[in-house]
C-alpha cells in the first residue's frame, strides 16, 4: 500500500554507548566508540518527562464524547496507563535505568534485548502520552496549510490519505498503533503500523507525528469489535493537527 510502513521496529545496529547512554552493568563499552552524554535532540512536541510518573490528560476526561466517552478515557488512562507506568518504575529501580527521562529509557533499553520488560513498559507508557496529545476535542477536520501542502505531496491528496489513514488503522492485525510519522530525508509523511508496544522512537529514522491506539481497551467499551468506527471518529472529530504542526516545527528548530 503505497507510504505505508508495516514493517515492525528495525533492528538497531547501534549500541546504548553510541545513544549516550549508561550500560547496563558489567557490560563493557564498545572500545572504538566514545560515550556521548549529550541529551538526544528532541523527537517531537511531547514534553520528555521523567519515568514513573502518570501524566495528567491534557484535556478533561469526558472533553472527547462522544466519539470516546469518559468512561473508556478513564478505564484506557487511570487503569491502563497506570499500569505500564507502575510496572516500569518496579523494572528500573535499582538499576541505571533509574532517573533517567522516558525517552532515553525506551531508546536505551531498545537496544538491549534482556531489557524487554523494562523496553515495552517504557514503550508503552511513552506511545499512551503521545497518543493523548494526538487527540483534542478540537481536532479533525483539515490541516493547517503547512501541514496540508505536506500531506497532498505525500498522498496526493487530503482524501486519499484519510482513506489510506482509515484503513491501515482499521486493518492492522491484532494490537498496536497508527502513526503519521515525517521521513526527515525527505520531508515525506508516512503511515507507520507498529505491534504491541513497538514505537518509531526506537527506530530513530522517522519521526513520530501523531498516533491513534488500536489496542482493543481503547475502543471496546464503546465500539465493541466496530475498530473502523472508531478509527473514523478519531481522525474525522478528534486528530488534533496543531500537535502536528508543533512536531513538524519543534524538530525544524532543532
Amino acid at each position: 500500500m503505497h507510504n505505508i510502513d508495516t514493517r515492525r521496529r528495525r533492528v538497531l545496529t547501534l549500541g546504548a554507548a553510541s545513544l549516550g547512554l549508561p550500560l547496563a552493568r558489567g557490560a563493557a563499552a564498545a572500545p572504538s566508540r566514545a560515550v556521548d552524554l549529550r541529551p538526544p535532540p528532541p523527537s517531537s512536541a511531547l514534553p520528555d518527562r521523567m519515568a514513573a510518573q502518570l501524566p495528567p490528560l491534557p484535556w478533561a476526561p469526558t472533553a472527547l464524547e462522544p466519539v470516546i466517552s469518559g468512561r473508556t478515557i478513564g478505564l484506557h488512562h487511570d487503569q491502563h496507563h497506570r499500569a505500564y507506568v507502575d510496572k516500569l518504575a518496579q523494572a528500573i529501580r535499582g538499576t541505571d535505568f533509574e532517573g533517567l527521562s522516558l525517552e532515553r529509557i525506551v531508546r536505551a533499553s531498545a537496544v538491549r534485548p534482556a531489557e524487554r520488560t523494562i523496553f515495552n513498559n517504557a514503550a508503552q507508557d511513552w506511545n499512551h502520552r503521545f497518543y493523548w496529545h494526538s487527540l483534542s476535542p478540537r481536532g479533525g477536520g483539515r490541516p493547517p496549510r503547512t501541514v496540508q501542502v505536506l500531506v497532498e505531496d505525500s498522498f496526493g491528496s487530503f482524501e486519499a490519505f484519510r482513506g489510506q489513514f482509515l484503513k491501515a488503522a482499521s486493518g492492522l492485525f491484532g494490537s498496536g498503533w497508527l502513526w503519521l510519522v515525517q521521513d526527515p530525508a525527505t520531508r515525506r509523511l508516512e503511515l507507520l503500523q507498529t505491534s504491541n508496544a513497538d514505537t518509531p522512537l526506537a527506530q530513530g529514522s522517522v519521526l513520530p507525528l501523531a498516533v491513534v491506539d488500536v489496542w482493543e481497551h481503547a475502543y471496546y467499551v464503546d465500539y465493541q469489535h466496530r475498530r473502523a468506527a472508531y478509527v473514523e471518529g478519531v481522525f474525522d472529530r478528534l486528530l488534533d493537527w496543531s500537535f502536528v504542526e508543533a512536531n513538524l516545527a519543534k524538530v525544524a528548530r532543532a
